[in-house]
């Protein structure tokens, strides 16, 4: 959205284009949030978030499966193949046993697959490879940390960054409960606008009102900043093979991390009977490959109608 408005009217038409893209989903996504994270919410609330929370794993599964076909295709050698095979398996690994690394896991790949690509046709490749660490361990400048490393790392829909970003929020800056973060990630799924919005509640959660627009600005000044910036290069820089080649090795190891945070965002459903409302979304998603708004507000209702029944 923000290239697009970028081609209409430049650098202007980035930010105002940006901007309302962003602002709908800012708000409503922050009114949902206040409702949730109060300290005495409503009953039938905490069942709706509850339902919607399950039915979003199936909603990480899809997204990888719709990413993968594609991404297999391209790959008809045996050689890149098996590559393809190493990389998902990578990201996923990086996703399920060490989401801190999940970063170095999708650059890893790419690096090597620009080696791998390289070395058939010239003997020797340099790399140089930048890093960025968190020095704290709170405070507005954990939070900016963490919505910089959503707002820069979230390719192929957002949900690659989400084992890095549960790793960070509920693990490591104790924000919010693992429960908490999985009805964050529905709230971010039915809100209009990009799924990165999620960060806006975990902001919310860190600091309130102003962490959440804090944590927002921190998150989509990536995006803008490479638009304005660099929308000019966009095309020679697709047409760069060493590019290509990184994104043919990046992109694997997302789906892989995309498809293991579906299993990990399972582990964090808290009653059983969540299990059957990420049955049906599965079936939803999968079977009568229907869209996500829909599904989620069904379970929504679905956990809200329990939440009268069983303990949440």
């Amino acid at each position: 959205m923000i290239y697009s408005a970028w081609r209409l009217r430049g650098a202007m038409g980035a930010i105002v284009g940006g901007l309302c893209f962003i602002a709908p989903g800012f708000v409503v996504i922050i009114a949902l949030a206040a409702l949730f994270f109060t300290h005495h919410p409503a009953h039938f609330l905490l069942g709706a978030a509850l339902g919607a929370g399950a039915a979003v794993p199936a909603i990480a599964a899809r997204t990888a499966w719709q990413l993968a076909r594609p991404s297999w295709r391209q790959n008809a050698t045996t050689s890149t193949t098996v590559r393809w095979i190493v990389y998902c398996t990578l990201g996923a690994a990086a996703a399920l046993f060490a989401p801190a690394l999940v970063v170095v896991a999708l650059v890893g790949c790419g690096i090597a697959e620009i080696v791998a690509r390289r070395s058939t046709t010239h003997p020797a490749l340099g790399v140089v490879v930048g890093g960025v660490h968190a020095a704290v361990l709170g405070g507005l400048s954990a939070l900016a940390w963490v919505a910089f490393k959503v707002g820069a790392l979230s390719y192929g829909g957002g949900f690659v960054i989400i084992p890095l970003m549960q790793h960070d929020v509920v693990s490591t800056y104790h924000w919010m409960t693992g429960a908490q973060f999985l009805n964050v990630v529905a709230l971010g799924q039915i809100t209009p606008g990009p799924v990165v919005l999620t960060v806006s509640a975990v902001g919310y959660a860190a600091h309130g009102l102003g962490g959440a627009a804090f944590a927002t600005l921190i998150a989509f000044t990536p995006s803008f900043a490479l638009v304005i910036l660099g929308a000019r290069y966009f095309e020679r820089l697709r047409l760069n093979s060493s590019v290509s080649a990184f994104l043919a090795g990046a992109g694997p190891s997302v789906i892989g991390a995309i498809g293991a945070s579906a299993f990990a965002l399972s582990l964090l459903i808290s009653h059983l009977w969540q299990v059957p409302v990420l049955a049906g979304a599965l079936v939803w998603m999968f079977v009568l490959k229907r869209s996500s708004p829909p599904m989620l507000f069904i379970a929504a209702l679905v956990g809200a109608a329990l939440s009268g029944l069983v303990p949440v």
